[in-house]
């Protein structure tokens, strides 16, 4: 017999002031008359990723800068983990190198909004995501959110929510979204999409769900593929592999396979009516910070936040699949803005 995630469990994760606010239209103001969209200062919140040097270096050096329409990284505030070891040790590092590129270090996250139009959350640990997210957001500057965007489903939706209700642009994706095999695939390069395969590391860090930290990507490539509407998953985990299938309510399935052995690798397979595309290889950041800059001058975010939270929702199911022994977890994404409540599971 299926097994479901026992509503009231599930609950705790998704209902409240977050999910309660429906997500549908959540950018429909415009944004033309908006002061900060003639401004092109961008601030950095956390340096404690590689991330963050990154787009760092292709905003600010001359060489790259002339493809992001004079956007530029002014200030940061480095301080991201507290306590995760691979984090905290690569701050001085970081902090330093960003210096090196003219970038200013300030002391807060509320100096760093003083000085800035728009916010590239970077931190790499998930937990202060929300704390930091509104900050911003009752600060009113539109914010892009690094992966993941929170280390809870609960938080997620709470971020989402308060920059809906407050009316901020808010955008969240990994960067293996915009390879261009999975925007080929997604643009209709082999039809109608049939199904789909993706793999990436899946490293595990204690303090988030087991996805949440890095599985992120490959999910996020599936997603890309396949688009949102999973009905119910399953997950196989052993120490060194997590295979996590699910059924879309269109009947189409996709897998995602997180690696914690082998090689460091992300990729997949699209089966479309025309044919299969093999997804990969990753090239780099690039074409996410293209979305990212064009996310700031539009105040639309590329990826619905409805999406989002999906992908945010299906990688705690695999969490309830795994702690079920591998039982089948049901999903059903309900937003009911008149009823003031909302499940995502149950």
């Amino acid at each position: 017999m299926r097994k479901t995630l026992h509503r009231r469990r599930f609950i705790e994760h998704t209902t409240g002031s977050a999910m309660a606010l429906a997500l549908g239209g959540l950018f429909s103001r415009s944004y033309a008359t908006v002061p900060w969209q003639s401004q092109r200062r961008i601030g950095i919140i956390g340096l404690d990723t590689s991330h963050s040097t990154a787009f760092t270096k292709a905003l600010n050096v001359p060489d790259t800068a002339s493809r992001y329409r004079g956007y530029k990284v002014v200030a940061a505030y480095p301080q991201g983990s507290a306590d995760i070891e691979s984090s905290v040790k690569r701050i001085p590092g970081y902090t330093e190198e960003v210096k090196k590129l003219g970038v200013e270090i300030v002391s807060s996250v509320d100096e760093l909004l003083k000085k800035v139009d728009f916010i590239l959350l970077e931190t790499n640990d998930g937990r202060p995501h929300l704390q930091q997210a509104l900050q911003v957001i009752k600060a009113g500057k539109p914010i892009f959110v690094d992966k993941p965007v929170a280390a809870s489903l609960t938080d997620a939706i709470a971020i989402y929510s308060a920059a809906r209700k407050n009316g901020v642009p808010i955008f969240s994706s990994s960067s293996l979204r915009y390879m261009e095999s999975a925007q080929e695939a997604a643009n209709g390069k082999v039809g109608k999409i049939l199904g789909a395969d993706t793999y990436s590391p899946a490293t595990l860090e204690k303090t988030h769900p087991d996805l949440f930290w890095y599985g992120i990507h490959g999910v996020e490539i599936l997603y890309t593929v396949m688009g949102s509407g999973c009905r119910e998953l399953v997950r196989i985990h052993t120490e060194n592999t997590d295979i996590v299938t699910g059924i879309w309510a269109d009947g189409r399935t996709g897998s995602f396979r997180g690696t914690r052995t082998g090689t460091h690798d992300y990729g997949g397979t699209a089966y479309g009516e025309k044919g299969n595309l093999v997804l990969g290889p990753f090239k780099g950041y690039d074409n996410l910070l293209e979305q990212i800059i064009d996310f700031f001058e539009s105040g639309k975010p590329p990826v619905t936040p409805e999406e989002t939270l999906e992908i945010y929702t299906f990688m705690e199911a695999a969490d309830e699949s795994k702690r079920q022994g591998g039982k089948p977890v049901v999903l059903q994404h309900v937003y009911d803005l008149n009823a003031g409540r909302a499940a995502a599971i149950h």
